[in-house]
Parts: structure tokens; C-alpha cells; sequence
């Protein structure tokens, strides 16, 4: 269907126009800004396989796109206004939705798992705020280490070191549109943490998606390469992205009653703990991303929740009614924000639903002490889990859920064909 003309920021000459990818990684064309009404109009053709490919953009046959039927085309349209690149005068950027060539929303794109949830929210009455935060790290780009050395998390000192990238992630991507809260140096060296103000939950993820090929842009032209691996150094903190969730109806917040968490909030939070462990690719699809999944690292390894406790899986946060949410601290850096949200959006609101009750709350050391289910910390469990799932089939749709899968067990397989250097080092010599 025709699509609606938005209007380019003066002195604009090429509109980077993208969508989240398998992985929630943007992926797209730049075009000229000649060209730009009639991609507004009839839309920006590009292969399907973009929807089937992963990290490395290595493509493989799937039902719905294959060498049988030739990899088909779809078409991708805007969905706001670009908004100019302040590093990159006469350049703007835009994220995009993809529509089939028959008009119809393409079953492997991973934002319509969410968008499927949110209308359902909506038909209950609510509206879905989520907040995001993501960890990543700066890296040398000879060496793809550190440039700095010791843990300074919250330093205000290392901050200011930080600051000419640093500065310029907060400065110049608030400058497109995605409102950051704060920054901060993290638990290693080189590692960052970056809020992004709530908003609804579309809007969230599509802002993500955005955010983080924003901060790997950034990051190139000030000198480094950012990364979101959720474990790049097994002796170094992992990256996390923590999503806090509310539900908001009549202009106020569903979860809070005088300043606490109210049935509702604790009813979503049972739906999020039912569905953690079957749903835990969703909060990566690598087996680096359960590297991180260990105790005493402030990443979950259970289903435990609990008021402003960092050492459960889903933390509540308190306060004002207005700032009343529930924190999920599982997922890694790398989560398509599609779809965990999606996941966990639907876990939520069938816990609304089902009036379903929560486990008991886990105010010490969870890793020890929580009366809560595990949740996987390796892949091939993770795995087993998700094949189990008929939730995650049915929250995903069932080419988007075999494809993602298939990812993940394509990523396994491939790890368990090395033989790595720390087994070489160790005993080529010795036996």
C-alpha cells in the first residue's frame, strides 16, 4: 500500500533508511534524497534474506525463504521522519517497517512479534511502557581490547576520560531523536552502560535497534569499535540489556498503589517468572551470551524477584506511582529487542489474564537463597527449552520461531566443531 511522505531535515542528500535484522541488527540502503518520495510511496526493495540471515550474514534454506522459491523480494517503508546525523552533515537516518510484495506483513520479520502483543495489550487496555538499558564496551580497534585498565564503575574521573566518545554518544544521538538519560563507566574497563528514557514499547525497540548501530558509528569515527557481546572477556564483567516494564491505563500506572507494586504488577511478574527459562534464547541466541548467566555477576541464573535487590531475575523498582516497574535482568546486550519484548510482554499479560501469583519475594542473596525456578546458563539447555515451548512458537509465529531457533542450534553446532586455543595451549604439549 502507498506509504506516507515524510519530510527530509534541510540540507538532507542521503537518507539512511534500515530494519532490525534476525538479531535486531539495522540493516539497509542509503538513498538519495531524489529518490526519497517514491520510496515514501511505493516502498525500497531488498531480498527477504535479510530476515534469514545471521550475525555473520551467512543465509540458509528456511520453509518461508529458500533457493526454491529464490529468495524473494519485500519492500521496506519509513515509519518517521529522518532526523539528521549531526557527524554526518547532508545525512539523515530512519528506521523502517518491511511489507511483503502481496502487501501483507512478512512472517519472518521479528518487529511484528511485538507489534502483535501491543495491539493485544491494547484490545485489555493498556498501553506497554518499557525502558531500556544497555552495557556495551569501547575497544581499541588494533588490539580489541580495553584502552583503559582497572575497574572504575561510576567513576566520575573515568567518565570525564570517557567523555570525547562518551559525550558525543549521549550529545549527538539524543540529537536523532532517542532521549539517553545518563552514561555511565561500568564494572571493567572499556565497559559502558547507556539508559534510553522509557516510552512505548515499540517505540523502545525500534529506538534500540537504532541506538546501537548509532553507537558502533560513533564509536568508529572517535577511534573504537563498540561492542554489544554480552561476554567478549571471560575474566571481564558481562553486558546486559535491562528492560523495565509498566502498564499504563487512563494515564496511570497499572502496577502501582501508594508508591508499591500493586495485584497487577505482581500478577505480570508471575507471567514473566513462568516463561523465563523457555524463553531464554530470546535474551540471546549465542552461546557466548550464557557465558555471562553465572553467580555473583549480576546476571540472573534463576527466577527470583524482589524490591531493588540486583541479585534476582526480575527486580521491582519503587517509588512515586509513576516510576512503579518491574526490571527483567537476564537478557544480553545482543537481544533483538523485538523479540524479547514481544516474549515478554505476552509471559505478563497472561499472567493479567490467568490471575496468576508470583513465587515468594527474594529479599538476600538469590543466587542462594531464592525459592525460584533456574533458568538456563548454557545454550544447548536453552535450546531444549525453546523446542519445548509452544508459548515461544505461538508469541513468535511459527517461521519466525523455527528460524530463530535454528539460529541458535546453527551457533551450537558450530562451537562444538572447534577445538580452541585454550585446549590447544593447554595439552598439545602435555599429552
Amino acid at each position: 500500500m502507498a506509504g506516507k511522505v515524510y519530510k527530509l531535515p534541510e540540507g538532507t542528500h542521503t537518507i539512511a533508511l534500515g530494519i532490525g535484522d534476525l538479531n535486531g541488527i539495522m540493516r539497509g540502503k542509503r538513498i538519495p534524497s531524489t529518490h526519497w518520495e517514491t520510496t515514501c510511496k511505493s516502498g525500497n526493495a531488498l531480498s527477504i534474506a535479510l530476515f534469514a540471515i545471521d550475525m555473520t550474514s551467512d543465509v540458509w534454506d528456511t520453509p518461508y525463504v529458500n533457493f526454491g522459491n529464490g529468495y524473494p523480494d519485500m519492500h521496506m517503508f519509513p515509519i518517521q521522519e529522518p532526523v539528521a546525523m549531526p557527524w554526518e552533515p547532508g545525512v539523515a537516518v530512519c528506521m523502517g517497517r518491511a511489507e511483503g510484495m502481496d502487501h501483507k506483513p512478512v512472517p519472518l520479520d521479528p518487529r511484528e512479534a511485538l507489534l502483535r502483543q501491543v495491539e493485544r495489550a491494547k484490545s485489555m487496555g493498556y498501553t506497554v511502557s518499557v525502558g531500556a538499558e544497555l552495557e556495551f564496551y569501547l575497544l581499541d580497534p588494533e588490539t580489541l581490547r580495553p584502552k583503559d585498565k582497572d575497574i572504575q564503575v561510576y567513576s566520575l574521573v573515568r567518565a570525564a576520560e570517557m567523555e570525547h566518545v562518551l559525550g558525543a554518544i549521549r550529545q549527538q544521538i539524543n540529537e536523532t531523536g532517542i532521549p539517553i538519560e545518563q552514561s555511565n563507566p561500568e564494572y571493567a574497563p572499556g565497559q559502558v552502560e547507556v539508559n534510553i528514557r522509557y516510552a512505548d514499547a515499540l517505540t523502545s525497540a525500534d529506538r534500540v535497534v537504532l541506538f546501537r548501530t548509532l553507537v558502533k558509528q560513533l564509536a568508529s569515527a572517535h577511534g573504537y569499535v563498540a561492542t554489544f557481546m554480552p561476554k567478549p572477556f571471560i575474566d571481564m564483567s558481562g553486558s546486559g540489556f535491562h528492560t523495565h516494564y509498566s502498564l499504563w491505563k487512563d494515564g496511570k500506572n497499572a502496577f502501582a498503589e501508594k508508591g508499591k507494586l500493586n495485584a497487577t504488577g505482581r500478577q505480570f511478574v508471575a507471567g514473566l517468572q513462568k516463561r523465563m527459562a523457555e524463553t531464554a534464547l530470546c535474551g540471546s541466541p549465542t552461546p557466548n551470551g550464557f557465558r555471562r548467566r553465572r553467580p555473583y555477576t549480576f546476571c540472573p541464573v534463576n527466577t527470583s524477584w524482589g524490591p531493588d535487590n540486583r541479585t534476582v531475575g526480575i527486580r521491582i523498582i519503587e517509588g512515586e506511582d509513576s516510576a512503579v516497574r518491574a526490571e527483567k535482568r537476564d537478557a544480553g546486550a545482543d537481544a533483538n529487542p523485538y523479540l524479547l519484548l514481544a516474549t515478554d510482554i505476552a509471559a505478563g499479560l497472561d499472567g493479567i489474564e490467568q490471575g496468576m501469583e508470583p513465587t515468594a519475594v527474594s529479599l538476600g542473596n538469590a543466587y542462594e537463597e531464592a525459592d525460584a525456578a533456574p533458568i538456563p546458563t548454557n545454550i544447548r539447555d536453552a535450546i531444549e527449552a525453546a523446542r519445548g515451548s509452544e508459548f515461544m512458537k505461538q508469541v513468535l509465529g511459527e517461521h519466525m520461531y523455527e528460524i530463530y531457533v535454528q539460529q541458535s542450534e546453527r551457533e551450537a553446532g558450530f562451537f562444538d566443531n572447534q577445538v580452541t586455543q585454550v585446549e590447544t595451549d593447554r595439552y598439545i604439549r602435555n599429552f
